[in-house]
């Protein structure tokens, strides 16, 4: 199924831990109409702009969640969130998806540089969206942690 001009359904929902463990990742018809909105609202003009986008996590079954350790309120379970990268010349430049959402201007719910650019969280909902930027960071003990990104105000 074509989400919109470069993406389709399978890239959104593909998880080799569900194969794996033969774990229905199918999105419902509520999590469709949520994929539909993120893909057409943020992921295309990204890609438009960029240059081809890679999803690394995106539509998770509750139970594939459970199995990959994710938070329990994860919008991915939604369908409202997607894990993002983007290479250039070899080389990841996940700080311009970061970057160019910033100056976008466009609607977000929440965005995350995870791991020191490691990858993009970035989340969009039908409405009450918060332009919420957070750093995901190891605490002291080893387990992951949230703040909010310094010197980042989105109007």
């Amino acid at each position: 199924m074509r989400l919109s001009k470069n993406f389709v359904l399978s890239e959104v929902t593909r998880s080799n831990t569900a194969k794996r463990l033969s774990i229905d990742n199918e999105p419902r018809k509520e999590h469709l109409e949520n994929l539909q909105r993120l893909i057409s609202n943020l992921i295309q003009p990204m890609r438009d702009q960029l240059g081809a986008i890679r999803i690394t996590s995106g539509y998770r079954s509750p139970t594939l969640n459970r199995a990959i350790g994710g938070s329990s309120k994860s919008q991915h379970c939604k369908g409202e969130a997607l894990d993002l990268q983007f290479w250039k010349d070899g080389q990841m430049c996940n700080k311009e998806i970061f970057d160019w959402i910033i100056e976008s201007g466009l609607d977000f719910d929440q965005m995350i540089n995870e791991f020191d650019y490691s990858w993009i969280h970035l989340s969009l909902r039908k409405k009450e969206n918060r332009k919420s930027v957070l750093i995901a960071y190891k605490d002291d003990e080893g387990d992951t942690a949230y703040k909010y990104a310094p010197d980042i105000i989105i109007l």
